[in-house]
């Protein structure tokens, strides 16, 4: 099932590779990674695997005796991400985290960046993941911080909503930014049947190029964009932009700066 929150459709996915995947998603990709070094051969899945930040690291770290089967619910990222991979032992399939297509205990590693906080049963995705996890897997998964500890994000949300003072977009508080409670996580892992999870909070740094770099991204590039366009579809898009881009610059400069992020890591052990 999606909603206007998980739906990354038309020009969306090739703006949110080119803008936010180096920007917000490759750091955090390369630490998905590094954790996993240690899976030698086997089935890995992978949720919410969007333009293929994750897909194409983990192809790239580990051993090719590692099977990839790549996920995601928007055909359009799919698209996106097999273009950027192409290797035989990398597979793409249109999937739901609630509902994986994949035999009980298939897999070695379950992944997903920054999808979880898109689902909207998340008791019921963990306890997929979990059964499609063979004894002894993984399921590891980020979600962002909250945006007090994501400054660059929060601007821009702010900028975007000061230009509809009755009606302010709320994308960004409602769901990237608003699962990173370490109890709620952890009861609802155990809920799902977890018992042996760890949870960490993670600081990247990334570069942005310019404030309009950022600008366009994000309000472009996100399911943020429906909720502007909704609002105003003739020009909320362009005011949205430029709004967001004088208050980076106004923070920041004109040149490049930096991206600190904070997010939230998660591994639970089948």
């Amino acid at each position: 099932m999606q909603t206007g929150d998980t739906k990354f459709a038309g020009s969306i996915p090739d703006i949110y590779d080119r803008y936010l995947v180096p920007l917000l998603f490759q750091p955090y990709a390369d630490d998905l990674a590094q954790r996993l070094l240690a899976l030698r051969h086997g089935t890995l899945v992978e949720v919410a695997a969007g333009t293929g930040a994750v897909t194409h690291t983990l192809r790239h770290t580990l051993s090719s005796d590692v099977r990839i089967l790549a996920t995601d619910l928007n055909e359009g990222m799919l698209r996106v991400n097999s273009q950027r991979v192409s290797d035989p032992s990398v597979s793409f399939q249109r999937a739901d985290a609630q509902q994986l297509p994949f035999e009980d205990g298939s897999a070695n590693a379950v992944v997903c960046q920054f999808g979880m906080m898109f689902v909207p049963d998340k008791v019921a995705a963990y306890r997929e993941a979990r059964r499609v996890l063979a004894p002894g897997g993984r399921l590891l998964f980020n979600v962002w911080d909250s945006l007090t500890h994501n400054e660059v994000s929060q601007m821009v949300m702010r900028a975007v909503a000061s230009l509809f003072p009755n009606d302010p977009p709320a994308f960004f508080d409602r769901i990237p930014f608003a699962f990173f409670d370490a109890a709620r996580l952890r009861a609802d892992l155990k809920g799902a049947g977890f018992e042996q999870i760890e949870i960490e909070t993670v600081a990247k740094v990334s570069q942005a190029p310019s404030a309009e770099h950022v600008a366009i991204g994000m309000c472009q590039g996100t399911p943020l964009r429906s909720e502007i366009e909704a609002r105003d579809p003739q020009t909320g898009l362009a005011r949205a932009t430029a709004a967001a881009t004088a208050a980076l610059q106004a923070h920041f400069g004109a040149g490049p700066f930096e991206n600190r992020m904070s997010a939230v890591v998660v591994t639970a052990l089948r």
